[in-house]
C-alpha cells in the first residue's frame, strides 16, 4: 500500500528540495548591490501614492471575488465541451441548466449593483 504513494512522496521531496536549493544558492551567489533606489517601494514602476495603511473600497473585493467565482465556473465548460458527444442530450440539458443558474446569479449580482464601480 505504501509503495503506491512512494512516487508522489518522492516528487514532493524533490520539489521542496529544488525550491530550497534555488533560494539558498541565489542568496549565496547572487549579486548584492543594494541602493536606496533599489530598496524604495514602488507601485507598477511609479512612486507610491498614499500610505500602505490606506483602506480599499469593499467594491474592489466584491469585484475580485465575483471574477474568481465566474472564472472558476467557466472552467467547468471545458470538460463538458470535450465529452459533449458522449453525454448526448442529457449533457446538453445539464449544461443548459448550469448556464441558466450562472445567468440568474449574474443578473442577481447586476441588480444588486455589485458590478458598478463608483
Amino acid at each position: 500500500m505504501l509503495g503506491a504513494y512512494l512516487p508522489i512522496l518522492l516528487l514532493v521531496v524533490v520539489a521542496v528540495l529544488f525550491g530550497l536549493v534555488s533560494i539558498v544558492m541565489s542568496s549565496l551567489i547572487g549579486p548584492k548591490k543594494p541602493s536606496t533606489l533599489k530598496l524604495a517601494p514602488y507601485e507598477s514602476g511609479c512612486e507610491p501614492v498614499g500610505t500602505a495603511r490606506e483602506r480599499f473600497s469593499i467594491k474592489f473585493y466584491l469585484i475580485a471575488m465575483l471574477f474568481i467565482l465566474f472564472d472558476i465556473e467557466a472552467v467547468f465548460l471545458y470538460p463538458w465541451a470535450i465529452l459533449y458527444k458522449k453525454l448526448g442530450v442529457f449533457g446538453l440539458v445539464e449544461m443548459g441548466t448550469f448556464i441558466v443558474i450562472l445567468f440568474v446569479g449574474y443578473i442577481y449580482v447586476w441588480k444588486k449593483g455589485a458590478l458598478e464601480w463608483e
